[in-house]
């Protein structure tokens, strides 16, 4: 009878140095696989399988799509690629992001736990948002366990705060007493007889993009009055128990706090935009007021002043507030990159 073998592992801000840590107390001989996905930018290359490896006793990579699982091994989620643990194997995609994110920790963990149900431990660390929370719902649906950091002992609680908030978590541990957890559970034996797939979790498979687009959003869930930030299309709420969650038709999936986080972002990026078209507008009409006096056309000098006037006032009023940091939202700290 196997044993809670299945160990994935979600994190982000302040997620290296808590991953570090937690590798460095397991043994060689671990009886599980851990899987890793740690927030970090898409462009990066990643040298956190060797920061891991030369941390403790078991090897880290960035496995290769349908690579085998192997027990004692550390799978970590490459840039720009989401982890998708299947029964006995391992994919690699990119599909859509979800928070805003890939990797992100939400896939990983649905994955897991339908491919190997009450086997499956998931684990949150260090982080900001909630990445990671409705995962860890999927798992224990399935009958695994959810174990998170405690947040007095997590350089940055929000993920933490967020699974405890919303998820029957088993465990709520120090880091330092998570490792030896995790051993005792790869030990413990685990019953699998009726393992079956929980039916209506909508947001378990990826969209398939030979769907006709005119029936894709059939079953997504209610349409909102919101759009994707990513691909501004229509976003379905899908509720899963007390939690809420927006996905559109492709696949882009988001918790509450990161549409807010997300749309925060959009309408910053607007206001830069719109502050840079009234300084141009003011350039270019002082610009036109000076030819017109050179041209002794006075009437049409004050008229290009005066919109000038009027461009540089509504560029200050979007200054003052884009400088104020009034469009702020809980939001990630910049991605973590990844030193020892």
């Amino acid at each position: 009878m196997p044993g809670h073998d299945i160990i994935v592992v979600g994190a982000s801000a302040g997620g290296v140095e808590a991953l570090t840590r937690l590798v460095a107390e397991l043994p060689a001989d671990l009886p599980a696989a851990l899987f890793v996905v740690l927030h970090i930018p898409p462009y990066n290359n990643s040298v956190l399988p060797n920061i891991l490896s030369r941390s403790g006793p078991l090897p880290a990579c960035h496995p290769r799509d349908n690579e085998p699982i192997q027990h004692g091994h550390i799978y970590i989620a490459p840039p720009d690629h989401h982890l998708l643990v299947q029964r006995g194997h391992i994919r690699l995609t990119r599909d859509a992001t979800e928070n805003g994110l890939r990797p992100s920790v939400d896939p990983m963990f649905r994955s897991a736990a339908h491919a190997y149900g009450p086997r499956v431990v998931g684990v949150i660390l260090s982080g900001v948002l909630d990445d990671g929370t409705a995962g860890l719902m999927v798992i224990k649906r399935h009958g695994g366990l959810a174990v998170v950091q405690h947040p007095e002992d997590a350089l940055f609680p929000g993920m933490a705060l967020s699974a405890i908030e919303n998820v029957t978590v088993d465990e709520i541990l120090p880091l330092a007493d998570i490792p030896p957890l995790l051993v005792n559970l790869a030990h413990e034996p685990v019953s699998t007889e009726g393992e079956s797939v929980v039916a209506g979790e909508i947001e378990y498979e990826q969209p398939d993009p030979n769907l006709d687009v005119e029936r894709s959003d059939e079953g997504i869930g209610i349409p909102s009055v919101y759009s994707c930030p990513e691909c501004h299309g229509t976003l379905w709420e899908v509720r899963d128990e007390e939690l809420i969650r927006f996905r559109c038709r492709v696949g882009h999936a988001y918790s509450a706090d990161s549409l807010l986080a997300q749309q925060c972002e959009q309408l910053e990026a607007a206001l830069w935009s719109a502050y840079r078209a009234l300084k141009e507008s003011a350039a270019l009409a002082r610009r036109l007021a000076e030819r017109a006096l050179l041209r002794n056309h006075s009437l049409s000098a004050e008229r290009f002043g005066a919109q000038a006037r009027d461009a540089e006032e509504r560029a200050n009023l979007i200054q003052n507030v884009l400088l104020r940091g009034e469009l702020s939202a809980p939001s990630e700290p910049p991605l973590p990159s990844e030193v020892e």
